[in-house]
């Protein structure tokens, strides 16, 4: 080929990838769009979304067009619901170069200012890499072990005040949880009852869940009202929004503030927030700073309980449904401690059924029914559909982990699922879809899941929970509703927590404030 030749198989080369992009733009723009429910002019579907529980809606729907992915408006903003395990892992995993930005949300992130939260940050950027290098680094299937005997210390000590006062058992799971994870991510002993940290993270995960759900706020849909004055009528979300605001900047700062405190006056024990502001201290190279720390820590802070709790709580709630698991459960455990100690880590894989319950746990009643919203910035095809560019992108975790197919019978509380011949069972699937899916899966899942195991084993072990019987001596039956904002957890309840026997009550008071037996000493 001569010099002259070159340039010009250069150019001809450019230009045939230049028509075949034109042309496949071309078919993929005149391409349907994915089922979905009829949009009205301008204001699209947002009079047909109702303002809880949309993940009950999204699957009506999906049964109603016979598709596992559909498509609604709101004002113009295109969403896509994926309501299969199917599609996410098709988008979410195998397309995750492209699906892995989070969507801007006007009300949660800039009115509202909980920018600081990983889990929604927007867009992907050198500082928010560093943000979930830091989260993920801490919080890996290794690395957060090492916070296992913090875990093992806070469930003990919720097993005491089960003992104590156990009509107050949601409480004492707020209690645990709260203090678990504020000392795991900031290094702070908290009060036993009445603690300003734990009730600020009660206060601050409900304020999160009721602002970051996407269509609940017009303000999402039309950015431009939030210029509108206080007010003005209709305009409530923006004094909503004046506490919310407080709430969480004082979320963010505080405990932080705190933390800071404890490591310049030589008083901090092990956490996320020390050990990294000791290591920022000693290395001035390294790749975070301290706003990095702060967000990182806030973040699970601000997730870090809900999930324990929500999980815990459905626990209660599912031994009232299934006696029968209860006791099985029991068995299993009994038989591997002999009733003689309190269930350990260690335990894990001798209890199959027990982390079978955990496992079901996860799906019966998932912590967030309608996964964190992705981001689609440039249109793409699939199955024939066009998904438009600047697309939200919304994983419908309880139609996933709610299919008759993989999970036969979906709405009963059943661990045996899970199992094959006293074994994890193979062929059904991971209830991991509660975490979220793609590179924007919960980097904490691992803290989360032996939390709830361990407290399973362990309230299993030591209590036995009955329905409460009312005055005329009949049991009360639950009505087993659930919240419905962002985060799904069980609304009160009466039941009845008694240890299984005095045994098991002299091992809880056996345990010291760190989890060690007493009498091993």
């Amino acid at each position: 080929m001569s010099s002259l030749d070159l340039p010009f198989a250069l150019c001809a080369a450019a230009l045939v990838l230049m028509i075949h992009y034109v042309y496949r733009r071309s078919i993929r723009s005149n391409l349907p769009l994915p089922p979905g429910p009829k949009k009205l002019p301008f204001i699209g579907n947002i009079f047909d979304l109702p303002p809880e529980s949309m993940w009950e809606t999204y699957t009506a729907w999906g049964r109603k067009f016979n598709s596992d992915i559909i498509h609604v408006s709101l004002a113009g903003q295109s969403v896509v619901v994926l309501l299969s395990s199917t599609a996410t892992d098709d988008l979410l995993e195998k397309r995750s170069a492209i699906y892995s930005d989070r969507p801007s949300l006007p009300m949660y992130v800039d009115i509202i200012g909980w920018d600081f939260n990983i889990a929604t940050d927007v867009p992907q950027s050198q500082c928010r890499r560093a943000h979930r290098r830091l989260f993920s680094q801490a919080f890996n299937s290794v690395e957060s072990k090492q916070f296992r005997p913090k875990q093992l210390a806070a469930t003990r000590r919720m097993l005491g005040r089960f003992v104590a006062t156990p009509n107050e058992f949601r409480e004492h799971i707020r209690q645990m949880a709260g203090e678990l994870i504020i000392n795991v991510a900031y290094g702070i002993d908290v009060l036993p009852v009445d603690d300003p940290f734990v009730a600020l993270a009660e206060e601050g995960v409900k304020a999160g869940s009721d602002a970051n759900i996407p269509g609940k706020f017009l303000v999402d849909s039309f950015p431009i009202l939030r210029y509108v004055p206080d007010w003005f009528p209709g305009a409530g979300f923006k004094r909503q929004a004046k506490e919310w605001r407080k709430i969480a900047h004082t979320f963010r700062d505080l405990p932080f503030a705190e933390s800071k405190r404890l490591v310049e006056s030589g008083a901090a024990t092990q956490s996320l927030t020390t050990e990294c502001l000791q290591h920022l201290n000693e290395d001035g190279q390294a790749y975070y700073d301290e706003d990095t720390i702060k967000a990182t820590a806030a973040t699970m802070y601000l997730a870090g309980t809900d999930t324990v709790v929500s999980v815990l709580t459905s626990l209660i709630l599912a031994m009232l449904a299934n006696p029968t698991a209860q006791r099985k459960a029991q068995m299993e455990i009994d038989s591997v401690t002999g009733g003689t100690r309190l269930p350990d880590f260690d335990d894990e894989e001798a209890l199959p059924y027990t982390a079978a319950i955990v496992n079901e746990l996860f799906r019966w009643h998932p912590v967030t029914p309608i996964g964190i919203p992705h981001f689609l910035g440039v249109e793409d095809e699939y199955r024939g559909y066009r998904l438009p560019a600047n697309s939200i992108i919304i994983g419908n975790v309880w139609a996933i982990l709610h299919d008759e197919d993989m999970y036969p019978d979906p709405y009963t509380f059943k661990p045996e699922r899970f199992l094959l011949d006293g074994k994890p069972n193979p062929h059904v699937r991971d209830p991991q879809a509660a975490f979220g899916s793609g590179r924007r899966i919960c980097p904490g899942r691992y803290f989360a899941a032996s939390q709830v195991f361990i407290s399973v084993a362990s309230i299993l072990a030591s209590f036995e929970i009955t329905k409460a019987i009312g005055n005329d001596g009949t049991p009360i039956e639950p009505t087993y509703e659930y919240s419905t904002g962002l985060i799904h957890t069980p609304l009160p309840f009466k039941c009845s927590i008694r240890p299984r026997s005095q045994s098991a009550v002299a091992l809880i008071e056996g345990e010291d404030l760190y989890g060690s037996s007493k009498a091993s000493n």
